[in-house]
């Protein structure tokens, strides 16, 4: 039996204006090599100066996961050549950076809680992006100097599970504090996944294999399953130390499976020294109390939902688990509905009717429509029935929430009166059922309230239980 070992390396991209060394744009989709300057194309002359917001939201972020925050931190030159890298060289961090330590505590699908470290997370600049198609190769030299905070976490993670709940976490925690928008699609929030595996109960760490640039949760797992899969594979084939050494692999998509790309580099292969163009990074009072002042996590804004609208700890943890799908929540909660009501018509009624990938963000429904509509079924308005009628309707039409309910005729008719009327009828018209009932034979209570909905369209049903038990004594 083998236990899988797992720490990840994830490029968040820093949502500032401008790039981390120079003032080009940091916008995406611009034409190739647009968005450059002397500084990141790395003229002779040109020098880098460091982007003060970069440094406050690293600060943030770090404030976040309870990290320690260096109050002195340095650039470091980390030097190796791809054609992506102007420079030859990256300006990154490496002896001290400005964030250090913290860890997540992660809610695992069993309910159980899993806390992974974090080691450090440290400013650097991104490379270019190489571009091949019809046998050449090009390079689109746009996002060079782009800020990235790479997080580094220790090797904690024992499955893909719980790799792939710490990089949810991770994607939350930064579009909470407004950091990054970490787009996965754009590259905005990149893994890097370093796998190994052990004898279980074995204490050692053994080789470990890089997966490079992933950027899908549903990849991110795929290549992780696979990479454990070939190593144990190897073990158990006695090929191990043939075939699993330190190396950088990358996952193909189509194939499902990771291949060689490069020997994997030591940290000495990369000859770091300080940066002699860019002055040691002194953090004062001022600078890190304005950066510490982060918005509500989503750890604290599921304790309070909880708390404040007494619905379930699994449900506040579905409803936290993005930005958009609490806003939303809350949208909705301000039109007056319980908690309660709003989880279940937001998480199944709601998501269950958005097909094809279509996102919270991009619901035809909005919170405050769909809030509207649970406030008619809590004042009875309409009824469950009819609200998901009237839910089914807004989805493919741009209308009002009462005026829809008018046109479709779901208004339920809670007049006393009319009621018992309707409930007299069917009374009348099953004399020797109501003998029935009264003689002891209850399940034919049913019976009487499936007639009177039957023949009464939009009758409220509750009233009509009331009633009926009521009359029938």
């Amino acid at each position: 039996m083998f236990e899988t070992v797992i720490g990840l390396e994830v490029h968040v991209q820093l949502n500032t204006k401008t790039k981390i060394f120079c003032s080009c744009p940091t916008s995406f989709g611009h034409e190739p090599n647009t968005n450059t300057c002397p500084t990141c194309l790395a003229l002779p002359g040109a020098l880098p100066v460091l982007n003060k917001e970069a440094v406050k939201k690293a600060i943030s972020f770090g404030v976040a996961v309870e990290s320690k925050i260096n109050q002195n931190s340095i650039f470091a030159r980390k030097n190796y050549f791809y054609p992506d890298l102007p420079k030859a060289y990256q300006i990154s961090q490496f002896e001290i950076p400005i964030v250090e330590g913290g860890f997540l505590i992660l809610d695992m699908e069993d309910g159980s809680h899993k806390r992974v470290g974090i080691t450090r997370a440290h400013l650097e600049e991104d490379a270019g992006k190489n571009m091949h198609a019809d046998g050449e190769s090009r390079v689109d030299l746009n996002r060079a100097c782009t800020p990235l905070l790479e997080i580094v976490s220790e090797p904690d993670m024992r499955n893909s599970n719980e790799a792939i709940a710490y990089l949810k976490k991770l994607h939350a925690i930064v579009r909470y504090l407004g950091i990054s928008d970490a787009n996965m699609q754009e590259g905005s929030f990149r893994c890097d996944a370093n796998v190994s595996i052990r004898p279980k109960g074995d204490e050692k760490l053994y080789t470990r294999v890089e997966i490079k640039n992933l950027n899908s949760f549903k990849f991110i797992q795929k290549a992780i399953e696979y990479e454990v899969a070939r190593q144990v594979e190897a073990w158990q084939d006695g090929v191990y130390e043939r075939d699993v050494y330190q190396e950088t692999r990358l996952f193909d998509t189509n194939k499902g499976e990771t291949r060689s790309m490069r020997g994997k580099e030591e940290s000495a292969d990369y000859r770091y020294f300080p940066d002699p163009d860019l002055l040691p990074v002194y953090i004062d009072e001022e600078l890190r109390e304005e950066a510490s002042k982060i918005p509500e996590l989503p750890d604290e804004k599921k304790i309070r939902l909880v708390d404040e609208y007494k619905i379930k700890e699994y449900d506040a943890g579905v409803i936290t688990s993005s930005l958009e799908m609490a806003h939303f929540f809350e949208d909705m909660l301000k039109e007056g509905i319980s908690g309660k009501n709003g989880v279940t018509w937001l998480t199944v009624e709601l998501l269950g009717r958005l097909k094809g990938g279509v996102t919270i963000e991009q619901s035809p429904v909005n919170a405050q429509k769909l809030g509207h509509l649970v406030k008619r079924i809590e004042d009875d308005t309409i009824s469950g029935k009819g609200a998901k009628e009237l839910l089914d309707y807004l989805i493919e039409n741009d209308e009002d929430v009462d005026s829809v309910i008018e046109k479709l005729g779901l208004k339920q008719v809670s007049d006393d009166g009319a009621i018992l009327e309707a409930i007299d009828a069917i009374l009348a018209s099953n004399q020797e059922k109501v003998l029935e009932y009264r003689g002891g034979k209850e399940k034919l209570f049913g019976f009487f309230v499936g007639q009177v909905m039957k023949n009464n369209k939009g009758v409220n049903p509750a009233m009509v239980n009331d009633l009926l038990k009521k009359r029938l004594g």
